[in-house]
């Protein structure tokens, strides 16, 4: 099983090094980290975290066109590939299609140890400093305005209005700010804590230079 990962490693590594949107190969490998470190104090098989924190942003539904389902169909082409357990590899792909954030009104459908542990992960790396440096890396590429007053934060009921974002300062209060107390594990949560105090820290200053005056 080593080897195989090491093989899906290289391979995800090539695919995603370039990659400018937040969503790169050091993004998908600081999910692999965080969910290894997570297992290590929550348990669950490590294995199968592994492969499906590797896989978890195969084919992202921000870049596919919306379709959260095509990351399934990519990972199990590439297990298969590598000749993966038939049975690790339908694990892994229950968890890459739950695993991504669907709208702050939508309800979480990951049940699994393993599927909350690479979520959680996931999630961790959207907060805090480096959460803020993907945010407006993300915002940048699709051409999305860093801040409108005007334009205040939504309650997304389903996925296809979650795609539907208006600027990067809305995503902090759309999604950013309550993954906290959306955390299973406690390890995460323990994390979530500081890493969501960050944020509200730059909030403040980017508020307070934003309104600024004499």
């Amino acid at each position: 099983m080593k080897s195989d990962i090491q093989a899906i490693e290289k391979y995800v590594k090539e695919k995603f090094q370039d990659e400018g949107t937040g969503h790169d190969w050091f993004h998908i490998d600081r999910v692999r980290r965080l969910s290894l470190y997570i297992q290590e104090q929550e348990g669950g098989d490590r294995n199968l975290i592994e492969i499906a924190a590797l896989l978890h942003d195969i084919s992202d539904h921000k870049f596919n066109g919306g379709d959260f389902e095509k990351g399934g169909d990519e990972a199990r082409i590439i297990l298969q590939d590598f000749n993966v357990d038939q049975k690790l590899i339908q694990k892994a792909i229950t968890i890459i299609n739950a695993v991504s954030f669907k709208g702050n009104g939508v309800a979480n459908n990951m049940t699994s140890l393993e599927g909350k542990i690479v979520q959680d992960a996931d999630r961790l790396d959207a907060i805090g400093a480096i959460g803020i440096a993907r945010t407006f890396a993300y915002g940048g590429s699709v051409n999305q305005p860093i801040y409108n007053p005007s334009i205040k934060p939504s309650v997304h009921n389903s996925k296809e209005e979650y795609q539907n974002r208006t600027h990067t300062i809305n995503h902090f209060y759309e999604k950013l700010l309550i993954l906290e107390e959306r955390m299973h594990t406690k390890t995460a949560k323990s994390i979530a804590e500081e890493r969501t105090s960050i944020m509200r820290e730059y909030l403040k200053a980017f508020y307070s230079e934003w309104n600024f005056k004499k």
